[in-house]
């Protein structure tokens, strides 16, 4: 790869301007540029996650996704280049199906929490809904966004879902349930 980043302080982007993988420049608040930093910031959140305890075969898929990510931000970094393709997605398919089949069917809303570990996984599917989101407001008005792209980040969240499940269990937390009323119940016992 060379010696392209032995120099991080620019001061190229002083004046509020980026530039991109294909040499142009905009506006840092570009929809473009959001795009690019929510996906970095979901990027941080997997390497959050990937700092606790987990089965070996976890940690190999989510080192995965943390590379996907990385493609999917130089997608974004050069308008016209897709790198994320329908073999990224079935992927993600197979691990969520995989992940699922051992968890119990779900009869109530869960919250999330019970492990630390679950608890960023959910962080991980918040963090990758709001990417998902603005690559779809981008995609309003910019062609060069990939359905792919977008269908990627949908299937990451829900991932991210049953994983918290499959994370919570192996560390002998139940799912955390939600009440519906329970807060109700509370405010009116101490009015």
């Amino acid at each position: 790869m060379g010696h392209r980043l032995s120099k991080i302080t620019t001061k190229t982007g002083d004046a509020g301007s980026t530039g991109l993988g294909d040499g142009s420049r905009v506006p840092k608040t570009h929809p473009r540029v959001a795009a690019m930093g929510d996906i970095d910031e979901l990027n941080c959140v997997v390497g959050l996650l990937l700092t606790e305890a987990m089965p070996e075969p976890l940690r190999e898929a989510l080192t995965d996704v943390q590379h996907d990510l990385f493609d999917l931000g130089g997608e974004m970094s050069i308008p016209g280049y897709f790198a994320i393709k329908g073999a990224h997605i079935e992927r993600l398919e197979a691990l969520t199906e995989s992940l699922n089949a051992d968890l119990p069917m779900l009869k109530d809303f869960i919250l999330p929490g019970g492990s630390r570990a679950s608890a960023y996984a959910h962080l991980v599917r918040t963090v990758g809904r709001r990417a998902e989101r603005t690559l779809l407001s981008l995609a309003e008005t910019d062609s060069g966004v990939s359905a792919e792209s977008r269908i990627y980040l949908n299937r990451l969240s829900d991932m991210a879902f049953v994983l918290g499940r499959v994370l919570n269990r192996a560390s002998g937390q139940p799912d955390v349930l939600w009440h519906k009323g329970r807060s109700a119940g509370a405010v009116a016992a101490t009015e």
